[in-house]
């Protein structure tokens, strides 16, 4: 038989292991996974020898700021950055423009056709006044379904009382939510006393958004997702003390899972002071020590923490020195640099390359139910990362695709380099139309 491509010679890395094998595409997926002496050939052939073949990372959280005001990214630049560097499925939602009903969707979608370079799928916002918006929004094919438990972005709070409400809808239905946990009650407290006392160093931001108020929030969700079994997701866990919660509630039947991110893995919570703004988001950098980061990593190797996403939420340097510390937009950059971050930590010994496989492609695409996403497996999409481990590098704002044009990593040397990506059988090109597809949740 003669396949459309063959991705010959390469290291296929899986969740459970490596081999060297050729894959073989057909029809936009994996036809088959060989040894390198097999008979069968292609009619293209890309050359891996040396090379990691690793599945394309699936993103699930993830803001590009369309419809609406595009100015802090806009979907063809962040896919195109999401791209770049290995990722090539992301779950996207937006606070400026919050898919609330059935036909925001529906109009969020239209707008969206040929934007993207990679595929994506949307998620709503559960607010309080469109609770019953959740079945049709379902219906119509969000994928999973954001929760604040604080109001932050200028979305609004989720009360105890409403989370168990909203979870027991999501549970009839068996959605998936993404719950952002900081207390309301805690951070607004916090936030008059702060600006009661006249603060405006950046010091407040950790304060402000305290490990106490993320840590009460987290309790009372995954107590309420236990009580309703809805599928829910912590969002951007920021500390092994709330990854160490998680698992306690988890051991008494809370189906609840962490998510967390690269700035909670190397971030330091004294950098906002000498950077503010460039280091405001939400809930904050945790780390204070090297006991904290170990913790932290430990947690991400072991399965504690489910699955690694970006929280990619740029602004430019110019946006993001508007206003005080109050009022500068919280969020960072991340789709530039995640996978260059993670394989640089599996190359030096820190994680696997296996792990990050299983975190950031195969697991987050099983809670979302992704469907022939994350990994390198006959029948799956060829999303395909092709993966030079022998080449050094330095992260540069200059380098970043994304609106922003900065990242808190710059000045990091790393290893390994995404050397060509490939979207169901096809590389993603510099200058090509973008080919990403809409992918609609499982009840639509």
């Amino acid at each position: 038989m003669t396949f459309e491509l063959v991705v010959r010679g390469g290291t296929v890395v899986t969740a459970t292991g490596r081999q060297r094998a050729d894959v073989y595409v057909e029809d936009g997926r994996v036809a088959a996974i060989l040894d390198p002496d097999s008979p069968e050939s292609a009619d293209e052939t890309i050359d891996a020898d040396g090379r990691f073949v690793l599945p394309g990372m699936v993103d699930t959280h993830v803001h590009l700021m369309e419809p609406g005001d595009s100015t802090r990214e806009d979907f063809p630049t962040g896919t195109r950055a999401a791209a770049r560097q290995g990722v090539t499925t992301i779950v996207e939602h937006t606070h400026g423009w919050p898919l609330t009903s059935a036909g925001r969707f529906e109009e969020k979608w239209h707008h969206l056709r040929d934007r993207s370079y990679v595929d994506y799928a949307l998620a709503a916002h559960a607010f309080p006044e469109h609770a019953g918006e959740i079945r049709s929004l379902w219906e119509a094919g969000v994928t999973f379904f954001k929760i604040f438990t604080c109001t932050t972005h200028g979305i609004p709070a989720v009360t105890a009382e409403m989370l168990l409400e909203i979870f027991e809808e999501l549970a009839s239905l068996d959605a998936a939510c993404l719950v952002h946990c900081e207390d309301d009650v805690m951070t607004a407290r916090n936030e008059r006393r702060l600006k009661a006392e006249g603060r405006i160093d950046p010091g407040v931001i950790p304060e402000w958004r305290s490990r106490e108020a993320e840590l009460v929030a987290v309790g009372s969700t995954a107590l309420l997702a236990k009580v309703t079994g809805v599928r829910a997701t912590v969002a951007h866990a920021s500390s092994a003390d709330v990854v160490d919660l998680i698992q306690r509630e988890r051991a008494a039947g809370s189906p609840i899972v962490a998510e967390t991110c690269p700035q909670y893995l190397y971030l330091h919570e004294s950098e906002i002071h000498n950077h503010g703004p460039f280091r405001k988001f939400t809930p904050p950098a945790r780390i204070r020590s090297a006991e904290d980061e170990d913790r932290m990593w430990n947690a991400f190797n072991d399965g504690s923490i489910s699955h690694l996403s970006t929280d990619h939420a740029p602004s430019t340097e110019a946006q993001k020195r508007e206003g005080t510390i109050w009022e500068c937009h919280f969020g960072l950059p991340g789709l530039d640099t995640t996978v260059p971050l993670m394989v640089d930590a599996a190359l030096s010994g820190r994680t696997t390359l296996e792990r990050l496989v299983e975190a950031y492609a195969q697991q987050p695409a099983e809670q979302y139910r992704l469907r022939g996403k994350g990994r390198v497996e006959v029948g799956y999409d060829a999303d395909l990362v092709i993966l030079d481990p022998q080449a050094t590098w330095q992260i540069t704002n200059e380098a970043v695709v994304s609106r922003a044009g900065w990242t808190p990593f710059a000045g990091r040397d790393v290893q390994g380099r995404v050397e060509s990506v490939l979207l169901r059988g096809h590389p993603i090109e510099d200058g090509a139309p973008p080919r990403g597809r809409f992918m609609p949740g499982p009840g639509g």
